[in-house]
């Protein structure tokens, strides 16, 4: 069952994808384009048309066909009485807000969960400047394209965006594909946390390749003249290639994170006595604070060295190093064959 939703997530991912990469996607709809919206806004309204259709007739599908079963403990319908009585009483006499919650939930965390934690964040810090930018980068450093010039710099821009996009799709096929062998990977290697740390090491290689690719991009751009004017051509395909393998590339390491600090994170809160909602609610705050940081830091951080997503890049090459080191080196190993691993080996999404 895991499995096929998580089949059905990426199946959605690769047609979401696609569907930004193509270029005639307005001619589905055509009076999206009018002379104040031209071909690449009109694309972007017909995706957003096709979201509106998707997520209304999934959402009347659901409330017509699936029946909410109502839950009852097992036990006699005395017994029951008994022990929801006692519940709700407990309840009333000691209030637990949320924040006390959270805090006993840091409070009561082991050593192990710590780690995890820690690894997790820097994992995400190097995530999280690609997962943002990574269209952005494909227009202007491959392209050489720019959202806010001449038109000619515009349509590029846009053209790499698309093959951003075509990425992205190719991105999660392979995600797809490694998410159903994540045991079998871990296996391979030695165990979950040595698998979690070679894919760090893949993740810092391919933010570190980006340098390679633009600075070949930029070595290699190619103008053209038509009527007396200089137009800028997209790039060889050598480097068109690259920038798309990497992609793809990194939908190894992108199912890797999906699945194992999860599944991590519910085998030492289980073993410690820890709950296991709060332990992956407490896993859950090591990412989305990574990613407000990187949110808010990354565009001045780029500015200060000229306006390019290479400087975040870099820092999350950096983060992905030193997160597969401490995977290596501090991070406990779980007990083997855990059906938390096999759970959460299938499943490439949270």
């Amino acid at each position: 069952m895991v499995a096929s939703i998580a089949a059905g997530v990426q199946f959605g991912n690769v047609l979401g994808f696609s569907a930004g990469s193509y270029t005639h996607l307005y001619k589905l709809f055509p009076f999206s384009r009018t002379k104040a919206c031209d071909v690449y806004c009109a694309n972007l309204k017909s995706c957003f048309f096709i979201s509106i259709a998707l997520l209304l007739t999934l959402t009347i599908v659901a409330l017509s066909y699936v029946r909410d079963k109502p839950w009852s403990p097992e036990g006699s319908p005395g017994e029951v009485d008994e022990e929801e009585d006692e519940i709700a009483e407990a309840k009333q006499a000691v209030p637990v807000p949320f924040f006390g919650e959270i805090f006993a939930a840091f409070k009561n965390l082991q050593r192990p969960m710590w780690i995890l934690l820690l690894v997790t964040c820097l994992n995400w810090v190097a995530w999280f400047p690609f997962l943002l930018f990574d269209t952005d980068w494909m227009g202007r450093e491959v392209y050489g394209g720019d959202s806010s010039a001449n038109s000619d710099q515009l349509k590029m821009y846009d053209r790499g965006v698309r093959a951003g996009a075509l990425g992205l799709m190719l991105n999660s096929v392979v995600l797809g594909v490694t998410s159903l062998g994540v045991e079998a990977l871990a296996r391979g290697v030695g165990g979950v946390k040595r698998l979690w740390g070679i894919v760090n090491f893949v993740l810092a290689i391919c933010l570190a390749m980006t340098i390679l690719i633009t600075k070949l991009a930029q070595s290699n751009r190619r103008y053209t003249t038509v009527n007396g004017g200089t137009h800028l051509l997209p790039p060889p395909a050598g480097v068109k290639a690259g920038a798309l393998a990497l992609f793809a590339v990194m939908g190894i390491p992108q199912a890797i994170t999906y699945s194992i600090p999860f599944a991590l994170a519910s085998i030492f809160s289980n073993t410690s006595g820890a709950g296991q909602g709060l332990s992956l609610g407490v896993l859950n705050l090591s990412i989305v604070i990574p990613q407000m940081v990187v949110s808010v830091a990354s565009g001045p951080w780029d500015a200060l060295f000229g306006g390019g997503n290479l400087p975040a890049f870099v820092v999350g090459a950096v983060a992905a190093a030193v997160s597969g080191i401490l995977a290596f080196t501090m991070l406990p190993s779980p007990p083997p064959d855990s059906p938390s691993i096999k759970r959460a080996a299938t499943s490439a999404f949270h």
